[in-house]
């Protein structure tokens, strides 16, 4: 046999070989991918009731979801609006095209977003005589390696928080991935986002001091990780500012929305 012919195959079985996997991979992410996204949507659930402060591990996420009001908000014009379908918009790919997004200058991008999409999924619970009792509120920006993505829940009252959480981000273990912890989580439950309608909830450098006047729109910051912190205050104040929910909010204080 030459060598020729032993190259030959040896070519013949590689490639074989290389048609025959990617077949198999192929048919793996085509077979997986509803179980996927049945995954991804059951822990979407999850993270918006534990950032509600609702998730009960003795009940199913589905049942317990079930009991939430989902709404798309125009954040234009800070209305509920039924223009798209809340089960199947995705903020991530709307923000991306300017046909359904809105170019941010930089002073108005703090949260370096670069781009607000026109719509917004919202989540409502209600309380047993049907009035609005949390609010969650889905939040991004970027921190010290990437974006951050998470929700933030306020009390009926549109002002209280009520607690935070993310779902995803790059940030450092044990630094700024300590937004995961929830002890640190835990000092953002009671927080006061707006005095007189102005924004003043921060996360400061450091540790707030509750007898200080102001305490009560502090949170702590996350230790030796500056900017980490400092994304997550600015990405909670573009959000809930005037070019996030801040509008939406207002009118659904006074039942404009």
């Amino acid at each position: 046999m030459s060598n020729n012919d032993s190259i030959k195959k040896t070519l013949i079985v590689a490639f074989s070989l290389c048609i025959v996997c990617s077949v198999v991979v192929s048919t793996a992410a085509v077979v997986l991918k509803p179980a996927q996204e049945a995954n991804q949507a059951l822990d979407r659930k999850r993270n918006i009731l534990a950032a509600a402060g609702m998730l009960d591990d003795s009940t199913s996420v589905e049942e317990q979801f079930a009991k939430m009001t989902t709404r798309v908000v125009d954040l234009r014009t800070g209305k509920f609006s039924d223009d798209v379908d809340p089960a199947e918009y995705d903020e991530r790919k709307a923000s991306k095209d300017p046909a359904r997004s809105t170019a941010l200058s930089g002073e108005e991008d703090i949260a370096k977003i670069f781009r607000r999409e026109h719509y917004a999924v919202v989540y409502l619970a209600q309380d047993a005589q049907g009035e609005v009792d949390k609010i969650i509120l889905p939040v991004r920006g970027y921190g010290l390696w990437g974006t951050l993505y998470g929700y933030i829940a306020l009390e009926g009252d549109a002002s209280t928080v009520a607690g935070i959480g993310f779902y995803e981000h790059k940030e450092t273990p044990g630094l700024g991935g300590e937004v995961d912890n929830p002890r640190w989580k835990s000092l953002w439950h009671g927080k006061q986002v707006y005095d007189d309608g102005e924004m003043e909830l921060e996360v400061i450098k450091g540790t707030v001091d509750p007898s200080t006047a102001g305490s009560e729109y502090k949170v702590d910051g996350l230790a030796g990780a500056t900017l980490t912190t400092r994304g997550v205050s600015y990405l909670v104040q573009f959000w809930l500012g005037e070019s996030g929910f801040e509008p939406f909010l207002n009118n659904l204080k006074s039942g404009e929305a």
